[in-house]
């Protein structure tokens, strides 16, 4: 398994925000931070392949939402602001090396963060950042491939990963105040705990769920359900309205 990553960003402080106020950002503290979560990925058994090709970009540490990489192919996003459409070319660049590539195009947009694959579903949120079009190119683009690609409305975040993950491929974690939960009816649900909403976005590598240390009543509730977990601090990510997921692309390396 690899996982993609990126550098932290010098301009980091100058992040898209779409919900949270902007507070200062020690930038010295993130790439320390990013560090630690690199080290989590290799922990967790991966290969970690670092790139910096788009330090000049502010959310390029971000790079989930670049693409979506399935077994077969990797489609490339096409970002929901504008500032950031110029990152998808020099990862897309990389990632050719791995998989065939399709493009997300406008006036379809469409962000890794608002795609949750498990096993041959694929859950697409309609957000501020993906639009009806990009579901339905996504759905086009995998069709042939067997998945089913079914669309999730979210309401009060910024991406569908941030109000659902899944813990198992059986059990979502969720904030039920931000999505629509109907078209998840199959699975079984853990809500949150109120006071820690952005602790829906962890991460999932193999059994092991990975979350930022500063959510102790999720982990708890993760750890008595028997999940085995990872926490670190990612507190400078996480003022720029980032998760566990958002600076990482994992996939199977091509046999």
């Amino acid at each position: 398994m690899i996982a993609l990553t990126h550098v932290v960003s010098p301009n980091i402080d100058k992040c898209e925000l779409s919900f949270l106020d902007r507070s200062p950002i020690d930038y010295n503290e993130a790439v320390r931070q990013h560090e630690q979560y690199c080290a989590l990925l290799r922990d967790c058994g991966l290969q970690v392949v670092e790139l910096s090709v788009n330090r000049s970009y502010p959310d390029s540490t971000f790079i989930e939402d670049t693409a979506v990489v399935a077994d077969e192919l990797a489609v490339m996003a096409n970002m929901g602001v504008e500032s950031r459409r110029g990152e998808v070319r020099n990862v897309e660049s990389v990632l050719a090396s791995y998989r065939d590539i399709r493009h997300i195009q406008l006036p379809a947009t469409l962000e890794g963060g608002d795609v949750l694959c498990i096993e041959k579903r694929v859950f697409v949120g309609i957000s501020p950042r993906t639009n009806v079009a990009g579901f339905e190119s996504i759905k086009e683009i995998l069709k042939p491939f067997g998945y089913q690609v079914i669309p999730v409305a979210i309401n009060g975040c910024l991406h569908l990963k941030s109000a659902c993950i899944a813990a198992d491929d059986r059990t979502l974690l969720v904030n039920p105040r931000w999505l629509d939960l109907q078209p998840l009816r199959d699975f079984r649900i853990i809500p949150v705990p109120e006071d820690e909403p952005a602790a829906v976005n962890a991460l999932r590598i193999n059994n092991t769920i990975c979350m930022h240390s500063g959510f102790p009543k999720t982990a708890e509730l993760l750890v008595k359900l028997g999940f085995s977990l990872k926490t670190i601090d990612i507190s400078e990510l996480l003022k720029a309205e980032a998760g566990m997921t958002c600076s990482t692309i994992i996939f199977r390396h091509p046999v």
